[in-house]
């Protein structure tokens, strides 16, 4: 019986540091969609002004990518009350975001279309936020400048009517 039992904890433990060694060794990037792709070129810090109706404010954007590659994390207003983050990802195999708004919802999108200079995405009607009521984020255009520099535009509705949206370019910060 104590053959037994000790041959099954030696075979539980030979199991579980093969499993801890796999899982330490980082895996391979997995590819995305080609939009998907081009949004990870944004890894970074990128500044630039933004006017949302109130004067020009000065904007800090952050990418990282998260969960072995198949996430980027966009931060904005970080440590501030208004901090917000979008998280872009592939759903079944089309470029996909959720933005995690300071109003308190969270508007997903779905990717409308691309090219080789933009992308652009617009509102996923079945994301759960009321159109006609809530404020919220309800499209979004990314336009690549070039390899530093960035265009970003963004439809908005403020109690179910539409706000004038604001272009808002983005220097990439160099370190």
């Amino acid at each position: 019986m104590k053959r037994e039992i000790t041959a099954v904890c030696a075979a539980l433990v030979l199991a579980t540091s093969s499993w801890l060694t796999a899982a330490g060794e980082p895996e391979k990037p997995k590819q995305g969609s080609a939009e998907f792709e081009r949004l990870k070129t944004l890894v970074g810090t990128w500044q630039g002004k933004a006017d949302i109706g109130q004067g020009p404010i000065e904007m800090t954007m952050q990418y990282r990518l998260l969960a072995g590659g198949s996430v980027l994390e966009e931060r904005v207003f970080s440590g501030t009350p208004n901090e917000m983050i979008t998280m872009y990802f592939d759903q079944g195999g089309k470029l996909a975001l959720t933005h995690y708004c300071m109003f308190g919802n969270r508007p997903g999108m779905l990717l409308k279309s691309s090219d080789t200079k933009s992308i652009t995405f617009d509102f996923d009607k079945t994301c759960g936020i009321n159109e006609a009521k809530e404020s919220h984020m309800h499209a979004l255009s990314i336009r690549f400048d070039d390899a530093d520099t960035v265009t970003t535009s963004c439809k908005a509705f403020m109690d179910g009517k539409e706000v004038p949206d604001h272009a808002t370019t983005l220097k990439r910060v160099k370190t």
